[in-house]
């Protein structure tokens, strides 16, 4: 949440009874303090969204806003070049700062699984555009486990502030110039031009946080409509005469409805649709309540002078609070910071802050070299860039040279699976594959979206399709269907279809195992979904389908069969497609690559009476035409679950295999589905 960094200087006397005095006044700095002590008190002990960040959303505009109208008003140029060079050499050094200390930390700190993430994540915070980086990923922002989470996740605000830092002066520059044209006056077109982005942007944020919340939170059209709050609020302030006793209940409304946002509003999943808009009116409220001149006034508290000085640090203590948090969490190992951690967290948090807003960020606000020339301010802006970007660019060289050199490696090196049979006598040698910074890419998708006689029809409306290129004669047309666990057997499943001339399609979706809608455990979307996919299948008629037959549960023998899995697996044998129900394989409740990088393969291997049930749940349905694929063996050899074997990770996280063990199980998968099937050509 980038706040400008000026310190907001107490207004002029004015009559008690009046209006908000003009200007920036002192109680702000006092709600940006109180906004960001929200932000880091829920993140570190209420794991809630406590609407802090969209009242910075707000004040960010209004502040902007009132610049602009000033200049215009005062017939002073706009100079749009210098404001921007100005605004980004304030906001860019203690950022920089903050992604290099990250980094170090990642370095020193996190296995090394974590580093191509939060490589990647420090270019797109770095450049502003980590909002665009983690919606595309669809993050879930509010995933309980914040040792997990990446320590720069946090700039995803600070990167739509930054986007709207430049978007914002080009309207507030073009409504200068369509008035001079016209004869409006200036703030009537910036009314009708915020006013339209805020009903625009509220009822896209409406629409798309109740469709897909997970990417409407990173998504900043979602959001424009916080910042047209703040410009209309701006806006309308100089028309606002009210009672002082009238503003003085407004303040402590406000006050009072800011603080109980998280606790009292049912946010979760909801943010930023319509919720929203309690936090903003909230402190809208407190802002129309302003200086009331009163000894109870809610201005008299924020102005005091302890918040007002946590209100100069916002900016840095937003920035440092969140990688500490991660970085803790992560190396503890625990969840959520206990009360006195969680203290200690937030006055490391309040020194940090300390540190580089009079470190780093105020002393190159105060040089007044670097404001007398543009280029002075560009060469800040530039050193700021390169300052994180060599390094960057320097990992990434060092960890793609490993990469490669990997890849020379033979397949005797990396047998896997093979190292199981009978007969083996080979010795490994190397490290482990994939490699801890390669784990991103091992997940097999068919890449090419579904088209021809593979594309859905109009009216069913199925999302993850995909196929492998088109053959002209098909020995069989198989389709993948399901969810992660069904998709993770693709790298074992492809080399069979290329060997024995199947055309592949799947039809995936994130956390939707094929089963029967009717579960009730399921998101609503993956109801909706599952319908879909059932359809889809039934009017594409193919061979046979390949799904998960069962569901594993984290380090416990509780195996079941999908719900609804034989209803679902009846309909489509009944309509002449054959089911391969696969078994699922282990889940953990713990990282199993990442306990291998921190203890070693011994210490993390799994008994397999404590993984899976003693019998495969899928065994005998009963059901012509299903045929149930058990490959525990290969991942549990005598009765232990192996973290690795034949020099392979078997897993990437907590319950999914690596590609590249999945593709040594391939011929294993071969022969167990063409002796159960009968299709051996």
């Amino acid at each position: 949440m980038i706040i400008t960094t000026e310190a907001t200087p107490a207004s002029p006397p004015h009559a008690p009874g009046a209006g908000p005095a003009p200007g920036f006044r002192p109680e702000l700095e006092g709600l940006r303090a109180l906004a960001v002590l929200m932000v880091v008190v829920y993140h570190v002990w209420l794991d809630r969204v406590s609407g802090g960040v969209d009242i910075f959303l707000m004040i960010s505009a209004f502040l902007l806003t009132l610049s602009f109208v000033r200049r215009v008003e005062s017939g002073r140029p706009l100079d749009l070049g210098r404001h921007w060079l100005h605004r980004f050499k304030r906001l860019l050094p203690a950022a920089a700062v903050t992604i290099l200390g990250t980094l170090g930390a990642t370095w020193l700190l996190l296995p090394a699984s974590r580093w191509t993430e939060i490589i990647d994540q420090a270019w797109a915070s770095l450049l502003y555009v980590q909002n665009w980086l983690l919606a595309s990923r669809s993050v879930d922002y509010y995933a309980a486990e914040h040792a997990t989470s990446s320590p720069l996740q946090h700039f995803w605000s600070l990167s739509i502030q930054g986007q709207v830092f430049l978007l914002w002066p080009l309207v507030l520059a073009g409504g200068a110039w369509l008035a001079s044209r016209s004869g409006l006056r200036y703030r009537s077109v910036l009314w009708v031009a915020f006013g339209a982005v805020f009903a625009g942007s509220l009822a896209f944020s409406v629409h798309s946080t109740a469709t897909h919340q997970a990417f409407a939170y990173f998504d900043s059209r979602a959001r424009l409509w916080e910042f047209a709050a703040g410009s209309l609020l701006a806006l309308a302030l100089p028309h606002l005469r009210l009672a002082r006793s009238l503003r003085v209940a407004l303040g402590w409304l406000g006050l009072a409805a800011m603080l109980a946002c998280g606790l009292l509003v049912p946010v979760d999943r909801a943010f930023p649709g319509a919720v929203a808009l309690w936090p903003i009116l909230a402190a809208a409220l407190v802002m129309v309540a302003g200086q009331t001149g009163s000894r109870a006034g809610a201005d008299r508290v924020l102005s005091c002078a302890p918040l007002v000085r946590v209100g100069r640090l916002s900016y840095a203590l937003y920035l440092v609070h969140w990688p500490i948090l991660v970085i803790v969490l992560a190396v503890s190992g625990e969840d959520r910071p206990g009360f006195l951690v969680g203290l200690a967290i937030i006055a490391a948090s309040l020194a940090a802050a300390w540190l580089v807003t009079h470190g780093v960020e105020s002393p190159l606000r105060r040089a007044r070299w670097t404001e007398a020339r543009r280029w002075r301010m560009a060469l800040v802006v530039v050193a700021c860039l390169a300052v994180v970007a060599v390094p960057l660019a320097g990992a990434q060289g060092v960890l793609q040279a490993r990469a490669e050199a990997q890849q020379q490696a033979t397949a005797a090196d990396h047998p896997g699976a093979a190292a199981l049979l009978e007969g083996y006598t080979g010795a490994p040698e190397g490290p482990a594959i994939p490699l801890a910074t390669e784990l991103r890419g091992q997940w097999v998708s068919l890449g090419t979206p579904c088209a021809g006689d593979f594309a859905p029809r109009a009216d069913v409306l199925v999302a993850g399709c995909g196929q492998t290129a088109p053959l002209a004669d098909p020995e069989r047309l198989v389709v993948v269907v399901g969810d992660s666990h069904a998709e993770q057997w693709m790298g074992a499943l492809v080399p069979v279809a290329e060997q024995e001339g199947w055309q592949l399609v799947s039809v995936l979706e994130g956390g939707c195992a094929f089963g029967s809608p009717d579960d009730p455990a399921q998101p609503e979307h993956c109801r909706e979904w599952l319908d879909a996919a059932l359809a889809y299948v039934l009017d594409l008629a193919p061979d046979a389908v390949f799904t998960m037959a069962t569901a594993a549960a984290p380090d416990s023998p509780d195996e079941r069969l999908v719900h609804g899995y034989p209803a679902v697996a009846a309909t489509l044998t009944d309509a002449g497609i054959e089911v391969i129900g696969v078994r699922d394989n282990p889940r953990f409740t713990f990282d199993m690559y990442a306990c291998v990088e921190d203890a070693g393969a011994e210490q993390c291997a799994v008994p397999l009476d404590q993984a899976l049930a003693p019998v495969n749940p899928a065994a005998d349905l009963g059901l012509d035409g299903f045929h149930a694929i058990d490959l525990t063996d290969r991942l549990c050899p005598e009765g232990t679950c192996q973290p690795v074997i034949g020099n392979v990770h078997v897993y990437l996280d907590h319950n999914h295999l690596t590609a590249d063990y999945a593709a040594t199980m391939a011929p294993d998968l071969r022969e167990r589905l063409l002796a159960s099937t009968g299709w051996r050509r």
